[in-house]
């Protein structure tokens, strides 16, 4: 079956030894140009400059609204622009109020409401694939939408595409992606828009993002949005990828916590521990970077758990609509709750990108799929698994925290470079059964403090965020 027929596949799948049915279809990142230390944001610089030699276009654009003056721009419905060391969007006076009916609790309620519109965004990339991620706070009473309207390659529009509905807690909604969305041409696969057929030539050249905020009626309540934005790409189908040259051997210090000692636990979310790569993965580098949760937020964890913030990440990353806690940018958006933590979704081109970002201190969650005995130390198979990729050796070999292990010791492991690389970024694979299925394609998640130290910034910018 062709990638356009095949259903997306899903980045946090059983691990079972072998390869089951996929739910997303992922397109793959081709190899860019190497970008390292201080060259690397010139270099990406040089690929916006139509006919520049420097080095081929990155085929990856990742654009993002984060300042004041970002807010103040696009068009507003109630919302105002708010300054500060976070700008951000909130609620100023409300547009109107709504009723909104919960598909997963069946309770309707009445809600203010505002919205802002983006401007139109052209990406440098016309794409095949569109991934929207934001980070906020949505205290108790409020919650938000986030849409996307994309324009085809033949000037027309698609509709108004519900990317998630959010909050930050499970209280007054249920956080949730919105399946049904197509227009015949292009179709919302869990959290990515995707085009139907890549092969009619038809692309993505531009999009807006609608946000709606929303808070209890006669309240002083509000969202706050920080970032918004999205990752647009077109890339092609291969099985292989070419070989990158090792260029760094850091290692950095990133807890590890097994998803296996979790197994049978909470089974309202994904079935427990034995689903929860993603959020586990999360969790890792959240603590990585200073992020902890309190006793009173641990509370309603049963205290006979071991590592009982791997279970509250589970949780406040479950997306009620797929019915698991892997959706991207709902983990993306978990990570920014922490204090003074942002975090996207983004594609790299390369393990040289990820030796830049370790090189800045920057660890990566990156997704990847493969059969038992392509990727040598790992000794199971998967339809999809997300790890942490936290450093290298000085063969080049790949470091990860991956927690798909027995116990938080055995997380640590060692991966071959070029089995790693290939099975991360590739867009076709062979299954268990020799049927030519999706590859993961260089999808990872990036979270980093919400003002980098100049190194970090260098090392974002050149791989294409900002």
């Amino acid at each position: 079956m062709s990638r356009a027929q095949q259903p997306p596949l899903r980045a946090d799948q059983r691990l079972a030894g072998a390869d089951q049915p996929s739910r997303r279809s992922l397109l793959a990142v081709a190899v860019a140009a190497a970008v390292a230390g201080g060259t690397g944001p010139a270099a990406a610089d040089a690929t916006d400059t139509a006919g520049s030699a420097a080095a081929p276009a990155r085929p990856v654009d990742h654009h993002s609204w984060t300042t004041y003056a970002d807010w103040r721009t696009g068009t507003a419905r109630g919302t105002r622009a708010v300054a500060g060391a976070r700008p951000g969007l909130v609620i100023g006076t409300p547009a109107g109020t709504t009723d909104y009916t919960d598909p997963h609790t069946g309770t309707t309620a009445a809600w203010e409401y505002a919205t802002w519109t983006s401007p139109v965004h052209r990406p440098t990339v016309p794409s095949t694939e569109v991934i929207v991620s934001w980070n906020a706070s949505t205290p108790a009473g409020t919650w938000l939408q986030i849409e996307l309207r994309g324009t085809y390659s033949d000037g027309t529009d698609t509709p108004w595409y519900v990317m998630g509905r959010w909050a930050a807690s499970d209280r007054d909604i249920r956080r949730t992606s919105v399946d049904g969305q197509s227009d015949g041409r292009s179709t919302v696969w869990t959290d990515t828009l995707a085009i139907d057929d890549a092969s009619t030539g038809r692309r993505l050249t531009s999009y807006r993002i609608r946000l709606t905020l929303y808070r209890r009626p006669g309240t002083k309540l509000t969202p706050t949005v920080w970032r918004v934005g999205a990752m647009g790409s077109d890339v092609p189908d291969r099985f292989t990828v070419p070989a990158s040259v090792p260029g760094l051997a850091r290692e950095l210090s990133v807890p590890r916590y097994s998803q296996e000692i979790h197994v049978g636990q909470y089974p309202e979310y994904d079935n427990g521990g034995e689903a929860w790569c993603s959020p586990t993965s999360s969790q890792m580098i959240i603590e990585y970077w200073g992020g902890r949760l309190t006793p009173e937020q641990l509370a309603w964890v049963d205290p006979a758990y071991a590592d009982p913030q791997v279970c509250h990440a589970a949780r406040y990353t479950y997306d009620h609509q797929y019915a698991g806690c892997g959706n991207w940018p709902f983990n993306a958006a978990y990570a920014a709750t922490f204090d003074d933590l942002q975090g996207v979704v983004t594609r790299l081109t390369s393990l040289t990108d990820l030796e830049t970002l370790i090189a800045a201190g920057i660890p990566a969650i990156t997704s990847q799929s493969f059969l038992k005995g392509e990727l040598t130390g790992a000794g199971y198979g998967t339809a999809g698994h997300l790890m942490t990729v936290i450093g290298f050796t000085a063969d080049g070999d790949v470091i990860a925290n991956d927690p798909y292990a027995a116990t938080n010791e055995a997380v640590r492991r060692v991966y071959p470079r070029r089995e790693f690389e290939n099975v991360w970024l590739r867009t076709k694979r062979h299954d268990a059964s020799g049927k030519v299925v999706s590859g993961t394609g260089g999808v990872c998640y990036l979270y980093f403090p919400a003002r980098p130290s100049a190194r970090g910034r260098r090392a974002l910018a050149a791989v294409g965020v900002r």
